[in-house]
């Protein structure tokens, strides 16, 4: 697999990437691709986005409540079908497609930047 294009260090500093604790798991049959729709808290000072994540291959939505992940919070929105997607949950794309979402070992506080 090849490298993409190198970035700056000021490009990376534009990416704010946060932890958050999923609180909420919805279906979401209109989606494409078998999706959920997630409401994860980011603490006090960014509050509760939504986003839509195809991790059903792995995920049931009973082990995904309560989890925390790392996402994109300052993308913008983006709209799906009738749902609108607030931030972007990061994971590693398995050889079959299946995500495996991105996470703290150990819990921290939700909001908690990734440097």
């Amino acid at each position: 697999m090849e490298k993409k294009n190198d970035i700056s260090w000021l490009d990376f500093e534009k990416i704010d990437l946060r932890v958050g604790t999923i609180l909420e798991v919805n279906d979401f049959p209109e989606a494409r691709k078998p999706a959920y729709q997630l409401h994860i808290d980011f603490g006090t000072e960014i509050g509760i986005l939504k986003t839509s994540a195809q991790i059903t291959k792995r995920y049931s939505k009973e082990e995904l409540v309560q989890r925390q992940i790392v996402a994109i919070i300052n993308f913008p929105k983006k709209q799906i079908g009738k749902f609108m997607s607030e931030c972007l949950v990061l994971g590693a794309v398995g050889a079959e497609g299946d995500v495996v979402l991105l996470n703290a070992d150990i819990k921290v506080e939700n909001g908690t930047a990734i440097a």
